[in-house]
């Protein structure tokens, strides 16, 4: 009996078709470049064809490589419609994670796109720290993950920005020595770390008053003036707390969208189309950084 065709080659081979190359193909997929072009050479030792061929900087299909490519399609698509209906029979939970910080301004609106494009398909959230998020996302249990980051090698696509604020409780006066008390997550956070830095550079001196694990002990510790808090602005103001706008500002901080491998493509797109809505309606610093799809 021959050996059976590989359906993660096949749909690497369609990919680099439909979107053009083989680095929009990796990304479209999740994958690693060199793993797509892997990909291609196990096809081709294995048909003993050859498939793609340089033509200058582009990559193009041979007689063999048009002929293999229709039937792969034809293949995955037999695939997926038979997929698509054990699945639906199993009715498995979308399951969308997000960093506390950014849940209440987005999850929400995210839920409501979800259960637009897929009725009837139940929705499942965690919610935790970025780090907790971005390896659910490696492992397979979590699909969609919301992550906030500065650095460019926070895991997903970026898909827009807000503005990170100092919130504190009504009335609260820094220390008559010029301290800022700061109320903050533990370690490792991004924000923090921001905090320090910008306050430094003004020539401030930082004292950690108060911090958590949680969202809720940050907003806690401040609403019981201890400190002044960093938080993004991502919805409503935090009961309890202003922003204050004599301390340094903070910049903006990056959304990222990351999704696991092998998820449903249409599902991935539906989140970001919910997403790029979401930052048009936080106020003019919020920034989408998704394309809006014309009629």
């Amino acid at each position: 009996m021959s050996e059976p065709l590989d359906l993660g080659q096949l749909r690497s081979l369609v990919a680099i078709a439909e979107c053009g190359g083989v680095g929009r193909a990796a990304a479209s997929l999740h994958l690693a470049q060199p793993t797509v072009s892997q990909h291609v050479r196990a096809l081709e030792r294995r048909l003993k064809q050859t498939l793609l061929e340089r033509d200058g900087r582009r990559s193009r299909f041979t007689a063999a490589g048009e002929r293999v490519l229709a039937e792969a399609r034809r293949l995955l698509a037999v695939h997926d419609e038979a997929l698509g209906r054990l699945e639906a029979g199993s009715r498995r939970a979308v399951v969308v994670g997000s960093t506390e910080t950014a849940a209440e301004g987005v999850l929400p609106q995210l839920l409501a796109a979800l259960r637009d494009a897929y009725p009837g398909r139940p929705v499942q959230f965690s919610i935790d720290r970025s780090t907790a998020m971005t390896e659910g996302v490696e492992r397979g249990t979590i699909d969609l993950a919301i992550l906030l980051g500065f650095t460019p090698d926070t895991a997903g696509r970026p898909v827009g920005t807000l503005p990170l604020r100092w919130y504190a409780r009504p009335g609260f006066r820094l220390p008559a020595d010029g301290t800022v008390p700061l109320v903050a997550y533990s370690e490792p956070c991004g924000m923090r770390q921001r905090a320090l830095a910008e306050l430094g550079e003004a020539g401030l001196r930082a004292q950690l008053a108060a911090e958590s694990t949680s969202l809720e002990g940050v907003v806690a510790a401040a609403r019981a003036g201890l400190g002044v808090a960093v938080l993004p602005s991502a919805g409503a103001v935090p009961s309890g707390l202003v922003a204050r706008t004599d301390l340094p500002p903070l910049g903006l901080i990056g959304v990222h969208l990351a999704a696991r491998r092998g998820l449903d493509l249409d599902l991935e797109a539906a989140a970001l189309t919910a997403l790029g809505g979401l930052f048009d309606h936080l106020g003019p610093e919020a920034r989408s950084l998704t394309p809006r799809r014309t009629p």
